[in-house]
């Protein structure tokens, strides 16, 4: 594991140094307070030097994928304004698209299940998606209709961007997926992704996943008609930073997450993003023993965030437990918290922090957390722990905002940033 310093209150633990390749000229040992960081620098990588890929490399998403017609502006217009862009860009785009483009470059076999019409927009979007290495033939094709495409304006002044949505029509049904169709889909699959827009359909593809014992991650943007019912499918859940609290009526995130877990008992760990601020995540802990310390999540997460370093740039992950090594040498120690008037979970909680972009580099948000996703996939199917799943996915994520558009800035797998994470 190159370029990998761990430390637990003062102390710092290395592993894997003395097989670092020749090719790794500088390795730099970062300790910090209870974070983990990850720095590598003067990486050469060349197609005999990258790391192995995970055994099982097949995954299946369901939901959007679309055409961005994305235009950057000096600032956004106000009514009846005119305005001119500075730069103009047409790309795929969409949640499952982008997320799934992600997961390919980092070297996954995704296949998407979609609908596009037979229209301009329709064959752009499946010839991009090939040439990125998703395997685009369970997306339906309508005969007639209209492909699904978004306008995205992006002010490069706030670094925001609006986007304008027209979903396509028809839309896609149970009707249009047999289920020789599914099982085609699901063979050999590691996990399978829902990017929770279509729900109707995505509850019949994911009853058909659960029942071929096929583990299920959710995306969770906005609470939505049908969402509970493939939530309780869910093992895995990432969602944006408004939702716990919408869907908990919770008084806080960390309080939203412990009642999350609660109401899914077959989740192993919700995600949170946050933005700028990075990630928060709950893992459920199962096999647990004797006495467990019982603590307030609230004060619990007040204490965690003060372990943080805001004077890093770098992504870190600030864990509730001792780290004595990787995955297999990790210490783990388990807190049962307690939310207020909601109830009590056996887990732990880390804090992810985001890469803090220079103004002169951050370029684009659109798809961020496309790309955020799309790492957690490939970290899934990795076996990752979750000390190196956040900073990896925040990197991805960093890596995709220096460029305009949700697939631009996307890394692959010999990215020299990612280096450290891979190998």
């Amino acid at each position: 594991m190159a370029c990998i310093s761990k430390s637990f209150n003062g102390t710092s633990f290395d592993a894997y140094s003395s097989s670092f390749p020749h090719h790794i000229t500088q390795f730099r040992r970062r300790i910090y307070s209870n974070s983990i960081t990850f720095r590598c620098t003067s990486i050469k990588i060349s197609s005999s030097t990258v790391p192995p890929l995970p055994d099982n490399r097949i995954i299946v998403g369901c939901g959007m994928t679309t055409v961005d017609f994305l235009a950057t502006v000096d600032r956004y217009p106000k009514p009846d304004d005119k305005v001119r862009t500075t730069s103009f860009k047409v790309q795929g785009g969409g949640n499952a698209g982008n997320a799934l483009t992600c997961a390919a470059r980092l070297g996954l076999k995704p296949k998407l299940i979609s609908k596009v019409a037979d229209d301009a927009q329709g064959r752009s979007i499946l010839k991009e998606l090939e040439a990125d290495g998703v395997d685009s033939s369970f997306i339906v094709v309508s005969k007639g209709g209209s492909s699904t495409f978004s306008y995205v304006l992006v002010d490069s002044q706030t670094k925001t961007r609006t986007s304008i949505y027209t979903p396509g029509d028809p839309p896609l049904v149970p009707d249009d997926l047999s289920q020789s169709m599914l099982l085609s889909a699901f063979d050999e699959a590691r996990l399978i992704y829902f990017d929770g827009m279509s729900t109707e359909t995505a509850l019949f593809v994911g009853q058909e996943a659960a029942r071929n014992n096929i583990p299920i991650l959710v995306e969770a943007e906005s609470p939505r008609e049908g969402l509970d019912e493939l939530l309780k499918l869910a093992d895995f859940v990432v969602c944006s930073a408004r939702f716990p609290q919408a869907w908990t009526q919770a008084p806080s995130i960390p309080s939203a997450l412990v009642s999350m877990l609660l109401r899914l008992p077959n989740v192993k760990f919700v995600i949170v993003t946050l933005g700028e601020d990075g990630c928060l995540m709950l893992e459920r802990s199962t096999n647990v023993d004797g006495d467990i310390e019982e603590t307030d999540v609230e004060s619990f997460l007040e204490f965690l965030y003060k372990e943080k370093d805001d004077s890093l740039t770098i992504p870190t992950c600030i864990p509730s437990h001792g780290i004595t090594g990787l995955a297999k040498a990790s210490m783990e120690v388990v807190t049962k918290f307690r939310a207020n008037r909601i109830g009590t979970v056996c887990g732990r909680f880390f804090i992810g922090t985001a890469e803090k972009i220079p103004d002169s580099e951050l370029i684009d948000t659109t798809g961020a957390g496309d790309a955020f996703i799309g790492a957690i996939l490939y970290a899934i199917c990795a076996n990752m722990v979750p000390e190196i799943m956040l900073p990896f996915a925040a990197q991805v994520a960093a890596a995709k905002c220096r460029a305009l558009g949700a697939r631009t800035g996307l890394p692959h797998r010999t990215d020299p940033r990612l280096a450290s994470f891979l190998c």
